[in-house]
């Protein structure tokens, strides 16, 4: 985690096929139960942690690999996650469920992932979650899934399994995502303006009074956690 010393703040994205899934495996990281693993929110959520002496951000976001989500509202989920990991995410956590992983939902990732930046899947770490039968025969199987591995080499073979994972192991591959980049964020370029926009009537907010704002122009809710008092951030900061 040493490589995140000029990274004031490492900004995760969390993806995948499972709601549930994903909010453990937030859960997991931060060290709290701060994302609901039943409900399933209709907005995106950011949570703030600190982890050997690093501040991190987590965004949960909707099902945006569902068969039925329209194009209006995926854009509108991703604008909102955008505005949110301000000013632009270190990594993408795929977060993926083997055995309910399909064809429509590796295209739709992959599509989100585009709607973010073309420079994503550079960002990009793929997380299988522990399958629901845990036999060697399973775990085999899955290793060979042609969707799971396609999904795979198109992350440059950066993947780990939830199995036994331990949360050092999770945050060097994190390190190593960010060295790899030269400690860069994604530059959502395609939402720049909206970012701004977005961002701007957040800074006014000083953390912990607000658990929930609207965003306008979208008038999307966005769910907002504060898990460890922090400076409000200027909507100037460029940092990395």
């Amino acid at each position: 985690f040493s490589v995140l010393i000029s990274v004031s703040e490492l900004r995760v994205v969390l993806l995948g096929n499972s709601w549930s899934e994903r909010s453990s495996v937030g859960n997991f990281i931060l060290g709290e139960t701060e994302f609901n693993t039943e409900e399933e929110a209709d907005c995106c959520q950011r949570v703030r942690g600190q982890l050997k002496e690093k501040h991190i951000v987590l965004i949960n976001t909707p099902d945006l690999l569902h068969y039925n989500i329209s194009e209006h509202k995926l854009t509108e989920h991703v604008r909102n996650c955008v505005s949110l990991s301000n000013p632009g995410p270190h990594v993408f956590l795929l977060v993926l469920q083997p055995e309910d992983f399909t064809e429509e939902q590796k295209l739709k990732l992959c599509r989100v992932l585009k709607l973010f930046s073309d420079q994503s899947i550079d960002h990009s770490l793929v997380l299988i979650s522990t399958p629901r039968e845990e036999s060697s025969v399973f775990l085999e199987n899955y290793k060979h899934d042609p969707l799971l591995r396609d999904m795979i080499r198109k992350c440059e073979y950066r993947f780990l399994w939830q199995k036994n994972l331990e949360l050092d192991e999770l945050l060097t591959r994190f390190s190593q995502i960010v060295k790899e980049n030269n400690g860069d964020h994604v530059i959502c370029d395609v939402f720049e303006d909206t970012k701004s926009d977005l961002t701007s009537g957040l800074g006014s907010l000083k953390q912990g009074e607000v658990d929930s704002v609207r965003l306008d122009p979208f008038r999307a809710a966005v769910a907002i956690k504060s898990h460890t008092p922090l400076p409000v951030e200027s909507t100037t900061n460029q940092s990395k």
